[in-house]
């Protein structure tokens, strides 16, 4: 099992950057691949950015690529989003997701643990 607390959300107007981070705690964080997924009110929960184990190799949703990066640190257990040039449409609770998988995992129903969301509001 491994317990994961998200934070760094808010309010930030558009065209602002927000960094996420991912507390990761229990079993060895190095062994999941990890990931972002976001849900806006009324919608359903969307992929955002996957990492592997080892931090080498990410996958982002097409929409999101140039804006949001993410990254790891598994000495720290950690997980990060930087997200940039934010949007009123990127508004959503952000959750990351671990995985114990070795293939590429898109979809929410892929990942056995998660964070309770942190919420991130971009205004116009």
């Amino acid at each position: 099992q491994v317990d994961l607390v998200e934070s760094g959300g808010g309010l930030v107007q558009a065209g602002g950057s927000l960094r996420l981070s991912c507390a990761a705690s229990g079993r060895t964080f190095s062994n999941y691949a990890m990931a972002w997924f976001r849900q806006a009110p009324g919608k359903e929960r969307e992929f955002v950015a996957r990492i592997n184990r080892a931090g080498g190799n990410t996958n982002y949703a097409d929409s999101l690529k140039g804006r949001f990066t993410i990254s790891r640190d598994n000495a720290k257990y950690m997980l990060y989003l930087q997200m940039s040039s934010l949007r009123p449409e990127d508004t959503a609770v952000y959750y990351c997701a671990a995985s114990s998988s070795f293939s590429i995992r898109l979809r929410p129903s892929e990942y056995a643990y998660w964070g309770q969301g942190t919420q991130v509001t971009v205004s116009s």
